[in-house]
């Protein structure tokens, strides 16, 4: 399994969702698109992670991006998990796992002692021009749409930057904290 790596050119492509509704890269007004390959539906981890990327929806929305949740499993596994808890994520399916395939996360797995093919849990942030602007290998679930959004803010940054833009940086006030002095002496 080799992994897509930043300045890769992304594949692109085209899977439904629970609706039928096709997804894929890029779009008018979007910045970045978040692509987040997931094991399996239903599962406490894929569980915790779509609830925070659903939570989290309109604060990437404000930052002008896509979030697609990418899996196996078919429409009807996606229309189960998503009415269950309620998901706002666009989840897709790769059922033949071609789109995990070519973007490296799909290969050998063990779990209690099984050893067997799936997903491996990973995200990539793709810019406008299609090219991976950075990966998130092995993610642990919990916080990763939080990690994402601040990978966001960086790469903004970095960009803004690198147009000559500036900005003063906000910095919150300190606190000065009064030393105190030993009392007791040195033994």
């Amino acid at each position: 399994m080799a992994e897509l790596k930043e300045g890769a050119k992304a594949p692109k492509f085209k899977l439904e969702d629970k609706d039928g509704q096709e997804f894929g890269l890029g779009g008018a007004s979007i910045d970045f698109t978040v692509l987040y390959f997931y094991p399996k539906d239903n599962t406490p981890g894929c569980t915790l992670e779509a609830q925070e990327f659903s939570a989290a929806l309109k604060d990437f929305k404000a930052r002008k991006t896509h979030v697609i949740g990418i899996s196996g499993g078919d429409r009807k596994s996606k229309a189960k998990f998503c009415d269950k808890y309620s998901l706002a994520v666009a989840l897709v399916s790769d059922t033949d796992f071609k789109v995990s395939k070519a973007y490296g996360v799909y290969g050998d797995k063990k779990f209690m002692g099984r050893s067997f093919k799936g997903i491996h849990r990973s995200t990539f942030i793709v810019n406008t021009s299609g090219v991976v602007v950075r990966t998130f290998p092995k993610v642990k679930p919990e916080g990763h749409a939080e990690e994402v959004l601040a990978a966001l803010d960086e790469l903004r940054s970095a960009s803004g930057k690198a147009k000559g833009k500036t900005g003063k940086p906000k910095v919150k006030a300190s606190k000065k904290v009064a030393s105190k002095k030993r009392t007791t002496p040195k033994r």
